[in-house]
């Protein structure tokens, strides 16, 4: 790196992505270059432009994922890939593995049931995975050599040591643990929230940094030799200088910071809330990226220092920003103890100092820089004090957030140009607020109870006479499908079905596909009855029944078909065995019905929505159940990316408030999935009321 008398300045901005960047890594080729990944589910290769020295181009996009794509690393060159290739990880469970040469995969590594959220590459081709299953994954090639289990929540964190065998992971359980051939060999406390960055320090160090804002030096013996302060919110990256002892740091209170000897000796705020990660670039500059979807690089060398019209473009940029004092960032504030602008006269102590001024009425915030000599304003306070809100507390002498128990914390604000800048991006004096509650948590179940038997029976009928000789119905069958319709679509009915009626139906549920859906049509009534459910749901008929609604729901299925399937499938929880079948089945059954999605029906898409819900029902309460609960959100949350019928996305809202609803780890999963900023377009939505009025409740929830 540069000389220490030095600060980093802005190189260049790169609009890179459309959503957030969520890794950055260092390429082996070319020279020069780094890789970024992005919710918007692609990778992008940037080289720097010999004709701009400040500027770099994209030279590569990889697409491989059918989700968020949240780390990368890159795995060093070998014979057979000289120039390295490049791993990266998702919220499909998945990790890709791409050349430089295609765009595509060359192959995809499957094992994982949860996002995964971290990637380290060691010798060999070992790559190390860490994912929201709580479980780290050693692989080499396109096989999964061992898993290491140990942790209780999310890993968030995942590095390879130098010494052949030695890995580490961090997790939302607030500890990191060393692994030797797959076993733990040792367990560091310390952290008093989840641990979301590691970086190798040497073959006997390392650091990591957590959402309790602290950064700490570890000795692989076990010794946590120093802790950094300085941030003043969750530290989502850190990246080490080749020093080893100089490191930087960025995190969810808007900074990259520069550590020297053991000090922050530079703050450089970015004008978006997360800045998720960051990378050393093998001339020594720095690359952050952030929830803008922009990734900047920042230099020591005056040669590359951007331009001064680029520089004044992102100190304007900076200064537009809209601050929320609830983040806490700038302390509790009291707007009529603030000075004015006088105040700026003064010079700043250190550099990223940060100072309050009252203009009129308005606050605003200045930084001071050291390169500059002089405040450099940041932003336009907004709201509140954060004393009303605030959700941090004193510790160690500074304002920490408090810690969270979340399996997963990965905060995600995306601010809009319609949202002001706070807890929930719907915030405008145009979107009332709703006080009362009436949507969720719902713990009923919605079912499907209209039928018109007598257009059932005579589809029936009809479909019957031109059925396949070896499949027609004779008229006793006929006649007990016709019993039983009856019988169940009248629920005062005291009667019970027979065994004979309940058998004939489920024989005839198999009916060919292009006839089978009046009888469907029966057995989403029927399922609701006691009897019936306690007999189809049951034991191994339970099994039976749901593998054959899961085959009429094959994205390739008749539309018909599979809606019924779901609204089966949805009644089915209208009964005790029904409901222990479905939660037994829960991970094929959401799978598949989330892949409903795509269908263009509205009435499959209110179908899934209620399904959705009547699982969310069914789970709330159950702080334990977080893998049932991640994959409501995942379910929701996508489909909520297609679905455009007003009832469906009510459903889906009422679904995600259900999930949410007193569970602090599923918010900050739902947060994480950026549901905020996905549903804040229907808080304003006022035909129907109710969408508009349920999707600010559950902002509300997500503040």
């Amino acid at each position: 790196m540069a000389s220490n008398n030095n600060s980093y300045r802005l190189r260049c901005s790169l609009a890179a992505h459309e959503m957030d960047v969520r890794g950055l890594a260092a390429v082996a080729f070319p020279d020069g270059a780094f890789v970024s990944v992005s919710r918007d589910r692609t990778a992008r290769v940037w080289v720097p432009n010999p004709s701009e020295n400040q500027v770099f181009t994209e030279m590569h996009c990889m697409n491989g994922h059918s989700n968020f794509v949240s780390c990368v690393c890159i795995i060093a060159p070998n014979e057979t890939y000289p120039r390295g290739l490049i791993a990266t990880g998702g919220h499909d469970n998945n990790i890709c593995v791409f050349s430089l040469d295609r765009p595509d995969p060359l192959f995809t590594l499957k094992g994982h049931k949860n996002t995964v959220c971290t990637l380290s590459a060691g010798k060999f081709g070992t790559i190390l995975s860490g994912s929201w299953d709580t479980t780290a994954k050693v692989w080499l090639g396109e096989k999964c050599m061992m898993t290491l289990q140990g942790h209780s929540a999310a890993v968030w964190a995942v590095v390879i040591l130098p010494e052949q065998g030695l890995m580490l992971s961090g997790s939302a359980d607030k500890t990191i643990k060393l692994w030797k051939a797959g076993h733990c060999e040792n367990t560091y406390t310390g952290h008093e929230d989840c641990v979301r960055g590691l970086a190798v320090i040497n073959e006997v160090e390392f650091f990591s940094c957590s959402n309790d804002a602290s950064i700490r030096r570890w000795m692989v013996t076990g010794e946590c030799v120093q802790v950094y302060s300085g941030h003043t919110n969750y530290i989502y990256s850190l990246a080490v200088f080749p020093n080893g002892q100089d490191f930087i740091s960025t995190g969810e209170d808007r900074t990259l910071r520069v550590w020297r000897k053991g000090e922050c000796s530079q703050t450089i705020r970015l004008p978006a809330q997360s800045v998720w990660c960051c990378c050393i670039l093998p001339d020594g500059d720095i690359a952050v990226g952030a929830s803008d979807g922009v990734i900047r690089v920042f230099t020591e060398s005056e040669e590359r220092v951007a331009s001064a019209q680029d520089l004044q473009a992102f100190e304007d940029e900076l200064s537009k920003a809209i601050i929320d004092p609830k983040t806490g960032d700038l302390g509790d504030i009291k707007v009529e103890d603030l000075p004015g602008r006088e105040h700026l006269n003064e010079p700043g102590n250190r550099d990223g100092q940060t100072r309050l001024i009252k203009e009129g009425s308005n606050v605003e915030a200045y930084q001071w820089s050291v390169s500059d000599g002089r405040w450099v304003k940041i932003g336009d306070v907004v709201g509140g004090s954060s004393q009303q809100n605030s959700k941090r507390v004193m510790y160690e002498g500074k304002v920490r957030p408090v810690p969270s128990t979340a399996v997963v914390v990965d905060h995600v604000h995306k601010y809009t140009s319609q949202s002001s800048l706070g807890g929930s991006a719907y915030s405008s004096s145009s979107a009332p607020k709703a006080t009362t509650n009436i949507f969720f948590p719902n713990t009923d179940g919605v079912m499907f109870e209209q039928a018109n038997t007598t257009q059932i029976l005579g589809k029936l009928q009809e479909l019957n006479n031109t059925a396949p000789a070896d499949r027609k119905l004779s008229d006793a069958a006929l006649d007990c499908l016709e019993k039983l319709l009856l019988l169940v679509a009248d629920q005062k009915s005291q009667e019970q079905p027979t065994a004979e009626q309940i058998s004939v139906l489920w024989r005839t549920s198999h009916w060919p596909e292009d006839i089978v859906f009046p009888v469907l049509d029966i057995l989403r009534l029927a399922v609701r009855h006691p009897e019936v459910n306690a007999q189809l749901c049951g034991g191994t008929e339970g099994a039976s029944l749901c593998n054959h609604l899961l085959g009429l729901m094959s994205p390739e299925g008749r539309p018909a078909n599979q809606m019924l399937a779901l609204r089966t499938l949805c009644n089915c929880f209208s009964g005790s065995h029904g409901r222990a079948l479905l939660l037994g089945q829960r991970d094929a059954v959401l799978s598949r019905a989330g892949d409903l999605r795509v269908v263009s029906n509205k009435n499959i898409h209110v179908a899934l929505a209620t399904l959705v819900l009547n699982y969310a029902g069914r789970l709330y309460g159950q702080p334990t159940e977080i893998e049932a609960k991640a994959q409501c959100l995942s379910v929701a949350s996508t489909a909520l990316e297609v679905v455009h019928d007003k009832e469906a996305v009510f459903r889906l809202l009422v679904a995600l408030g259900t999930t949410v609803a007193g569970d602090s780890t599923a918010k900050d999963l739902a947060r994480s999935l950026g549901v905020n900023s996905q549903i804040s377009k229907y808080a304003r939505v006022s035909d129907p009321a109710k969408v508009g009025e349920c999707c600010r409740l559950v902002l509300d929830e997500l503040q």
